[in-house]
């Protein structure tokens, strides 16, 4: 901002000279031009969303803002006609997102998929900038609570056996007005797993991408590939990778996501570790994901 008020002050006192000494306009322009890459440009709406269907993206709510978020995954669609295509089984997330300054937004929300309450943090590193920085980083770390009955109620049950956390770093560059992509390396931990074997630390290294093919709608994909580390973790053996691809129409307030998917968790130690079907054996999920946000705080 500083740098913005000097640089309008200079401008002035150079229209000043120019006036007295008789410099032309288009001396003027072309001074203006040659002086542009002093104030660099923050490159915007790398993605329209703060999510690409399911994985997190370098946008975040702005500062006073809240952002409702409501997702929906049916059934599989070899379900058939008797199950119309999934449309008679539903999970489900609600969240809210708020901005609370202009580098870092915290969101909250309750999932279905075995009852999950989850919050995250998400903090912005550094933006693009045009011919200045040619990526954007976000850190993000976010937590799940299990609150589904212990399947032992008699033994000694812990709180922090419930809870599982999630650490992030989003590498998002928009390279065009059309494309965006990202690259999310991730770390998944459990603090309880049910078997010896199983991996309570998971790496993944997951990845998305946005080609905007009109003014208000884009095609999206994601996909995230996990690291087993124990051939005999059956955390990991009895799940897949998530993939998912889905369209975005923005309306004015709102932005609908539609999407086809193999995770029905919507929570990120879910879809990334705990996606139970897979695309060649017809474990495809329609759902969609409708936003509107609120200015609280100008």
């Amino acid at each position: 901002m500083m740098c913005r008020t000097m640089l309008r002050t200079f401008v002035f006192f150079l229209g000043c000279v120019s006036f007295n000494l008789g410099w032309s306009q288009e001396d003027l322009d072309a001074l203006l031009d040659e002086l542009a890459p002093l104030t660099p440009q923050a490159v915007i709406a790398t993605f329209k969303s703060g999510k690409i269907i399911n994985l997190h993206t370098n946008e975040y709510v702005a500062a006073g803002n809240l952002e409702l978020r409501i997702s929906h995954r049916f059934g599989r669609l070899d379900g058939g006609a008797y199950e119309l295509w999934g449309l008679d089984e539903s999970t489900i997330r609600i969240g809210l997102d708020y901005g609370l300054s202009d580098r870092i937004a915290v969101g909250v929300g309750r999932n279905s998929y075995k009852k999950i309450y989850d919050g995250f943090v998400k903090y912005s590193i550094v933006r693009q900038k045009k011919e200045v920085f040619p990526i954007s980083i976000v850190g993000i770390s976010s937590i799940a609570v299990n609150s589904s009955r212990f399947v032992d109620p008699n033994r000694d049950n812990f709180f922090r056996s419930r809870l599982n956390y999630v650490h992030q770093i989003v590498l998002a560059r928009k390279f065009t007005r059309s494309l965006s992509l990202e690259v999310v390396p991730s770390w998944v931990h459990y603090n309880l797993v049910s078997l010896p074997s199983d991996q309570s630390d998971i790496p993944i290294l997951a990845a998305g991408g946005r080609l905007k093919v009109s003014k208000r709608v884009s095609i999206n994909a994601e996909y995230g590939y996990r690291f087993q580390l124990n051939d005999d973790a059956a955390n990991l053996n009895d799940y897949y990778n998530s993939f998912s691809v889905g369209i975005d129409i923005e309306t004015g307030g709102h932005v609908f996501q539609l999407q086809f998917t193999n995770s029905l968790p919507m929570v990120e130690m879910g879809f990334l570790t705990q996606s139970n079907d897979q695309w060649s054996e017809g474990g495809i999920h329609f759902g969609f994901n409708i936003t509107r946000e609120f200015v609280l705080k100008h």
